[in-house]
């Protein structure tokens, strides 16, 4: 089914009986030519691109529980480009141009709303940090524009401008960034590689890899074995349990955060907000909610719910950044496992094991990384080479030296 604005009005005056549903719920057959492992965002995105990118057929993607109920449906659904080294930039300028397309492309409501973002500074080293950064980001081709009190004062008067211990002195604005729908993003890729024969495959834990002589011939799961020619992974948190069924250990820790919405408030966000001196980031969704979050929980964890002092920690920056929202009452709050590399950057790449592919490492960066991720992860699959942009993203570039620490913290993965 084709969606379209005179669609809605044709179910409306028939009472809505004619939607379909959005892709169908197949069993898994016994051999496909590439399989991918996970059904979150990247997984989605990068069995969508194989089929319609590069002409793919034959492609599964197994998902342990349903459809985006990973990281994809638990995060603050930020998208934005403006990173500074050159491993990072162009590759997430890559995504923000997909990003602008990627409703027209699917045929499907992500609700991408480009409504901008402003990370606040609050010194003058942090000035010239972001003036640094904002010029990577026009060397690069992604937009970027340094605002002074004053014109950040007119766009956002509601920020705690004199704070004694804080001082807000300005801000660097991305306008193409911005929010998009977490769901309507998993399912609009789901959608749209469902319709070009991909077999989506819920309820399908993958147990084991059947590997023999150096290369993978597929995997177990719980729903038998199915074979394969190429096995690609994408499991965001879960990528070192699934990467030791093949005997991998991997340079990345698993760790829980915390994300949180507050009850609907009339507008006053206008896009997103991050806090130069305390790691807060908020903006506001569709339904009037204040969406926001912090730091990750510091204690490893595959659980998908988070520890008091980081909710404490994240309304204390929430308050110190503008202390009206004190009066708002927090509805509900979740967490998603996030895959932390030891310098803050992903990795898509091939594996010594022939056939087998790994995506992961994301940090924070899963959820605006989505639309590149699965091209670039796509590409890889199909091309055996990597991707222009994503050439830095190599799994041996900590032995090698390599790293793209945009933070530089070192490797320590719960800074990151």
């Amino acid at each position: 089914m084709k969606f379209s604005g005179l669609k809605v009005i044709e179910q409306a005056l028939t009472g809505h009986k004619g939607w379909k549903p959005l892709w169908r719920d197949p069993a898994p057959r016994s051999h496909y030519d590439i399989v991918i492992i996970g059904g979150g965002g990247h997984g989605l995105a990068t069995a969508f691109y194989l089929v319609k990118v590069f002409g793919k057929a034959n492609v599964a993607v197994l998902e342990k529980g349903w459809l985006g109920s990973g990281n994809i449906g638990r995060n603050t659904t930020i998208i934005r480009s403006n990173y500074l080294l050159p491993g990072n930039q162009p590759f997430y300028e890559f995504s923000m141009k997909l990003w602008e397309e990627l409703e027209q492309e699917t045929n499907f409501n992500s609700m991408v709303s480009q409504r901008g973002i402003l990370n606040l500074f609050h010194s003058d080293a942090q000035r010239d940090a972001y003036r640094r950064r904002g010029n990577a980001m026009l060397f690069s081709g992604a937009d970027a524009q340094m605002l002074d009190r004053d014109a950040l004062r007119e766009m956002v008067p509601f920020l705690n401008y004199d704070n004694a211990r804080f001082p807000i002195k300005g801000a660097l604005m991305q306008t193409r960034a911005g929010t998009a729908r977490h769901d309507g993003v998993a399912w609009g890729y789901a959608r749209g590689a469902d319709s070009r024969g991909v077999d989506l495959v819920q309820n399908c834990e993958v147990t084991g890899m059947k590997i023999e002589a150096g290369k993978i011939l597929g995997v177990e799961t719980t729903r038998g074995f199915i074979g394969a020619g190429k096995v690609g992974v994408a499991v965001a948190g879960n990528s070192s349990r699934v990467m030791a069924m093949a005997d991998k250990r991997l340079p990345i820790e698993s760790h829980v955060l915390q994300a949180f919405v507050s009850e609907g408030l009339k507008p006053t966000i206008p896009g997103v907000i991050t806090f130069g001196a305390g790691h807060f980031y908020v903006s506001q969704s569709n339904k009037g909610g204040l969406v926001f979050g912090g730091d990750i929980d510091g204690y490893n964890s595959y659980a998908q719910r988070g520890n008091l002092p980081v909710v404490e920690d994240v309304l204390e920056g929430g308050m110190a950044l503008m202390p009206m929202i004190g009066r708002v009452r927090l509805l509900r709050s979740w967490g998603g496992i996030m895959d932390m590399s030891m310098d803050g950057s992903p990795m898509i790449d091939r594996t010594d094991i022939e056939g087998l592919y790994f995506n992961g490492g994301w940090c924070y960066g899963g959820f605006k990384a989505t639309p590149a991720s699965g091209y670039a992860f796509a590409h890889l699959l199909a091309t055996d080479t990597p991707h222009e942009t994503a050439t830095a993203f190599r799994m041996d570039r900590f032995e090698r030296g390599y790293v793209i620490d945009e933070k530089g913290v070192g490797a320590q993965p719960n800074l990151h």
